[in-house]
């Protein structure tokens, strides 16, 4: 990793612990992953792109960045989450206070993999040119927007208007993100 990409992956992972900690940035970014199939990193990150480096992703650009990261969410971050959500409620022993230790490691696993997804996609995002100006709370709105569309697929356009709460939850914690 070159030092620019470390400077790219520490202020991308910065800001997306400092937006998923605003007030319903959490709940708005699991229904999303829930009922979108999103991938909350590849959101932060695409949020970061606009709001803290000034650049506009296009569909394209999101197709390329799930490319870029698709395996790594599959093989390793989705089986992490599968595990610790199992362990919640089942099997036995399983839930309990012996087995909710394991399940602490396994999430701080889970956060660790989507650091290095992070790091990955600032990778990905070093290569792209910033606009000469600010980007817009619209603009960003759309990149937000052209992520969950780009994991619905081809649902219609009203699918992606009932997620419009949860773009709009994290919208307005991006603006105040600084």
């Amino acid at each position: 990793m070159t030092g620019d990409n470390r400077t790219i992956a520490a202020e991308s992972w910065a800001f997306a612990l400092r937006l998923y900690a605003r007030p319903g940035v959490s709940d708005a970014c699991l229904k999303l992953q829930a009922d979108a199939g999103v991938d909350v990193m590849l959101l932060l990150v695409a949020s970061f792109a606009a709001v803290e480096r000034r650049i506009r992703l296009s569909q394209s650009d999101i197709e390329d960045m799930d490319t870029a990261c698709r395996a790594w969410r599959e093989q390793i971050i989705r089986p992490l989450r599968a595990l610790r959500t199992t362990l919640k409620s089942g099997p036995m022993p399983a839930p309990s206070d012996e087995t909710e230790q394991l399940r602490s490691q396994i999430k701080a696993s889970e956060l660790a993999a989507e650091r290095l997804e992070n790091d990955l996609l600032a990778g990905w995002l070093q290569r792209k040119t910033a606009l000469d100006r600010s980007t817009t709370r619209d603009e960003v709105c759309d990149v937000m927007r052209s992520v969950v569309r780009h994991f619905l697929g081809d649902a219609d356009a009203h699918r992606v208007a009932t997620m419009q709460s949860a773009i709009d939850t994290i919208l307005s914690a991006a603006d105040k993100s600084e």
